[in-house]
């Protein structure tokens, strides 16, 4: 699973979202990107099947890119154990995303090709999107 080498600490807090997206907002890289409409975490794992889904679908031709990170740990008590005691350990890893934020781009693919992987990538993840063009 994707997870950053170093951090400053090892526990965060959750954080609220309060804007739009203005980083990442625009397909740089690729020809079709999949743009999020609201916010939300994606964790480690739902990066990792999307990855498999693009390069399933790019390996004869084509190229993808991931435009996020997971940076965020995310930190779970284990079960029946009781309120207080501090925070719990970290669960896993998630990256922290706007509304407006690109997610993946698709590059070298047909258009129906494209908005088709786009698709079924969009069902390995927990937040609504949509597919965009350059």
């Amino acid at each position: 699973m994707l997870a950053p080498k170093k951090q400053k600490h090892r526990k965060q807090f959750r954080g609220t979202w309060r804007r739009l997206a203005t980083k990442g907002d625009s397909i740089s890289f690729g020809s079709h990107g999949l743009k999020t409409l609201d916010a939300g975490w994606i964790k480690d794992r739902q990066i990792e099947s999307a990855r498999v889904v693009l390069a399933r679908a790019t390996r004869k031709e084509g190229k993808y890119w991931i435009r996020i990170f997971p940076d965020k740990p995310y930190t779970k008590k284990p079960p029946e154990v009781t309120m207080g005691a501090g925070k719990g350990d970290v669960a896993y890893f998630v990256a922290s995303v706007s509304p407006g934020r690109v997610l993946f781009e698709v590059d070298g693919l047909t258009d129906e090709l494209a908005k088709k992987v786009l698709k079924s990538v969009a069902t390995k993840l927990c937040v609504n999107t949509k597919v965009v063009e350059k």
